[in-house]
């Protein structure tokens, strides 16, 4: 996977709100939530720790693919696509247990493995 252009690196460090986390059923049937518990981990990985997943677990599980959409403070939305991988253990999951409040519980990290990114309609990876 190819890291992340310039220009979506700085708007992830100029993001404002909580994202929107977007996956799939099996039937194609969307499910959105709004996520606050979220880092990147590296230029291709956006970890959102699974908090209060019932349906978007589900769906992880069932081999969806998923999106995030985030705006920054100019107003401008960046939507990232790719593959979720849900880790309980590992790497990834000890890197969410460090940023997740220690209020929430945490079950899991939802990695989003970003294999296209746009901005607004204009493609930038």
């Amino acid at each position: 996977m190819a890291n992340l252009p310039e220009r979506i690196e700085k708007a992830w460090e100029n993001k404002e709100g909580p994202l929107v986390f977007t996956t799939v059923d099996k039937k194609g049937t969307p499910n959105a939530i709004y996520a606050t518990c979220v880092s990147k981990y590296d230029g291709s990985t956006i970890l959102i720790a699974d908090n209060y997943f019932d349906k978007t677990k589900k769906n992880i599980q069932n081999g969806s693919k998923g999106s995030v959409l985030f705006i920054t403070a100019e107003g401008k939305s960046f939507q990232l696509k790719g593959t979720i991988e849900y880790h309980t253990k590992g790497p990834l999951f000890d890197d969410m247990k460090k940023w997740n409040p220690e209020k929430h519980p945490g079950h899991a990290a939802a990695a989003l493995k970003i294999e296209e990114a746009y901005s607004g309609a204009e493609k930038l990876l």
